[in-house]
């Protein structure tokens, strides 16, 4: 009797993670829908177009497509007058490890100038770019780069911080290549709406930086 009372507690838990998993990722997807765009030509122009940082090489040594991809995304908007700034937030939690850098280096190659680039080192995760943009950096209007998945969690963020944005979508990497992100995008939708209902603050604010 015990067990099977047991098991129907079990059951009823995985249920209540199942719905709230994939409850999470609808509400997430539905409600950013009209706030992303993947055409130059369609997006509003902010003054700061938010990059959201990834490492630059996968196992084996390979270029990271999301990386790659975000890099191609930032300068098109760049290029066609849609943002005036980038503002690189990512992972630099250790000493030979900087997202940031490693996007800036590539920018500039690209033509980007060097004074128009800003880079945020504590974006250890999407909440804190998202929350840091703001409170750091003082930016309420901006554009967010990355890829569809990640800028609907971003902009799901932004919406409940009062945060004016919009985002521009990077080119997808191929489905083989992303099976592991998409579960692991579920789990932190999910993550992502605890961190917002406790209003849980960025693991470092710091000095305001004006971006001009």
């Amino acid at each position: 009797m015990r067990r099977r009372r047991l098991l129907k507690i079990f059951f009823l838990l995985v249920v209540l993670v199942v719905i709230s998993v994939f409850g999470a990722d609808y509400w997430v997807s539905r409600s950013t829908q009209e706030q992303m765009f993947s055409e130059t030509s369609a997006i509003p122009k902010n003054k700061v177009g938010l990059l959201l940082g990834t490492s630059k090489y996968v196992s084996g040594g390979r270029i990271n497509l999301y990386y790659q991809y975000r890099i191609d995304a930032t300068i098109a908007l760049y290029k066609a007058g849609k943002i005036e700034y980038v503002l690189i937030s990512g992972d630099n939690s250790r000493k030979e490890y900087s997202e940031p850098e490693e996007m800036q280096a590539d920018l500039i190659a690209a033509g980007i100038p060097t004074e128009k680039i800003f880079l945020d080192y504590a974006g250890f995760r999407t909440y804190d770019s998202i929350v840091r943009c703001r409170e750091v950096f003082g930016e309420n209007n901006i554009t967010i780069i990355s890829q569809p998945f990640h800028n609907q969690r971003a902009l799901f963020i932004a919406n409940r911080k009062d945060i004016h944005a919009v985002a521009y979508n990077a080119q997808d990497v191929p489905a083989q290549y992303s099976v592991k992100t998409g579960i692991r995008e579920k789990f932190a939708r999910v993550k992502m709406l605890m961190d917002l209902l406790f209003n849980i603050a960025p693991k470092f604010y710091g000095p305001r930086v004006i971006i001009k």
